[in-house]
């Protein structure tokens, strides 16, 4: 099963590197600095019918597409470019995100870098891995390491809040980065590089990979408020290993 989702997102990725002119055809979508190019669109509309020639069963979830969170059903959460401000300038840090679940059940994950060719993969119970090496998170406390963060920029009424927790992060960390790919950041905690990794009212394609990779690699994802993240909704997360993650909790 994961083998062929690998080689369907990794063909995926093909059509984001040969993007040129990424800031033509750009349509603003609802919420400030939300946007959309036609590559969101083309590397969904390739995943929706790849995916579903290989899995005719199952349902899909798509950032760029009208869905169903309620369904109990086995489907795909998809994010095709996680990530996109960053692909429209050429920044190069933007991944592919696929999960197949049921219900709020994470079956299996990939996340792809087509940049650095980086393919994050996990299924449940059977680990996370790095281009088939595995992986884990670290052992080090946030005050010994490096804190991820998202900025939540197409919802500005939470920026006040934001920027007062990474103040206080900031503060009692190593030091802080931000990749503006929440996919990405959450599987560098899940390979170690980095410790936790937060951000508010994050949808359910922006972690629904990230979660099975980040805890089959030893780490614990979360909502604000200590409890499972559901996949059904926006939640305001934390990704982090576990001596990282009971700092963090303290400074919210």
């Amino acid at each position: 099963m994961i083998t062929k989702i690998i080689e369907i997102v990794k063909d995926a990725g093909e059509i984001i590197l040969s993007a040129h002119n990424q800031e033509s055809a750009v349509t603003a979508k609802e919420g400030k600095k939300n946007f959309v190019t036609k590559y969101d669109v083309a590397v969904q509309e390739f995943l929706f019918a790849e995916l579903g020639k290989a899995f005719p069963e199952a349902e899909f979830v798509g950032e760029e597409s009208e869905n169903d969170f309620e369904s109990k059903a086995l489907r795909f959460i998809i994010d095709p470019i996680d990530g996109t401000t960053n692909f429209m300038q050429d920044y190069r840090c933007s991944c592919i995100s696929v999960a197949l679940c049921e219900g709020n059940s994470i079956k299996t994950a990939v996340v792809y870098n087509p940049y650095n060719k980086e393919l994050f993969s996990a299924e449940a119970g059977k680990g996370a891995y790095l281009n088939g090496e595995k992986i884990q998170v670290s052992d080090r406390p946030l005050s010994d390491g490096l804190a991820l963060f998202g900025t939540s920029p197409y919802h500005p009424e939470n920026t006040d809040e934001t920027f007062a927790l990474l103040r206080r992060v900031f503060d009692f960390s190593r030091d802080i980065r931000r990749s503006g790919s929440a996919a990405y950041d959450i599987c560098m905690v899940a390979c170690g590089r980095c410790e936790v990794f937060f951000e508010k009212e994050l949808q359910p394609w922006d972690v629904a990979a990230g979660t099975l990779i980040l805890k089959e690699a030893g780490g614990i994802a979360t909502n604000y408020d200590g409890k499972e993240i559901d996949f059904s909704k926006p939640e305001d997360v934390v990704f982090a290993n576990p001596a990282a993650y009971k700092e963090f909790m303290t400074l919210l």
